[in-house]
């Protein structure tokens, strides 16, 4: 069985992705791809895996177990999707000793190992810093930003680094990866590769993200367009979502306000620029596949 994580990472699409993945639950199983509700495993996989990993190995029936808990019936899918922000860390713990998700691997390493003899692919987005780490603070419990930051330095913060330790712990794992602030646009492409639902076949939601940022009249005008342009490429589409956007976007819902001490238009800037060399870097890790407008 080929078993997908989606893991978040924290506040990126804000629990979006499992809901529009509920939504193809139907057209997905057709395919042989299963999607339960996240209610029904979210806890039970963060519980399993850590005792996973306090263990050392799972029970001979652990995966069994989790099949059972997971899906309805006797029936195994070929695929199965799971999604889980807090797989990796908290929000408290997201930052220890000073990188993103120190104990990313390790977790992950727990999971392969209740689902030994399948095989595992990681889906995360990534975020800018200078968003990110405000966002992810309001999430931890009360402390200050400088304890919350355990000593990493946002300016030495990268991406790469973590992908990279995820994929020398588990070079068999293909991950896939893409840059949150790019979400709205690529959001069909990312249901579908995380099915492995061909082009051909129908889906829900593509434009669940488009919808929260494009005024109705905007939408309103898309919609027309994609019905009077039919047969358009995913690269066309994401063109002509672009140029709506321009004219159509709703300035209050693409602005962050970043009201932290010490976070001044020079630091965003600067981590702005950084965040943008480590994503390009992205795609130059052997294994790493990045979605990208």
């Amino acid at each position: 069985m080929q078993i997908v994580l989606h893991a978040g990472v924290h506040r990126t699409d804000e629990g979006r992705l499992a809901k529009s993945l509920l939504k193809n639950a139907k057209q997905f199983g057709e395919q042989g791809v299963a999607v339960p509700p996240v209610g029904r495993y979210r806890r039970l996989l963060r519980d399993a895996t850590k005792k996973v990993a306090a263990a050392a190995a799972p029970a001979a029936n652990a995966r069994e177990v989790m099949l059972d808990a997971l899906l309805e019936g006797d029936e195994r899918p070929d695929r199965l999707i799971l999604s889980s922000s807090t797989l990796l860390a908290n929000a408290k713990t997201a930052l220890q000793r000073g990188v993103y998700y120190s104990r990313a691997a390790e977790r992950l390493e727990a999971v392969g190992q209740l689902f030994a003899g399948d095989q595992m692919e990681l889906f995360l987005a990534v975020r800018n810093p200078a968003t990110f780490l405000p966002a992810l603070y309001g999430d931890a419990p009360p402390s200050t930003f400088v304890d919350f930051l355990d000593g990493a330095d946002p300016r030495s913060l990268r991406w790469t680094e973590m992908i990279s330790r995820i994929r020398m712990a588990l070079p068999d794992v293909p991950v896939t990866v893409w840059c949150n602030e790019d979400t709205p646009l690529i959001w069909g492409q990312i249901l579908r590769e995380m099915g492995q639902i061909f082009p051909g076949v129908r889906i829900s939601g593509s434009f669940d993200l488009l919808i929260e940022i494009m005024s109705k009249e905007g939408m309103r005008r898309f919609r027309r367009y994609l019905k009077d342009h039919p047969g358009m490429t995913e690269m066309q589409k994401r063109r002509v979502m672009v140029a709506f956007l321009d004219k159509f976007a709703l300035e209050e819902e693409i602005e962050e306000e970043l009201d932290l001490p010490g976070w001044t238009e020079e630091l965003v800037d600067e981590l702005t620029d950084i965040y943008e060399e480590d994503c390009f870097q992205l795609s130059r890790i052997p294994g790493v596949s990045v979605i990208a407008p």
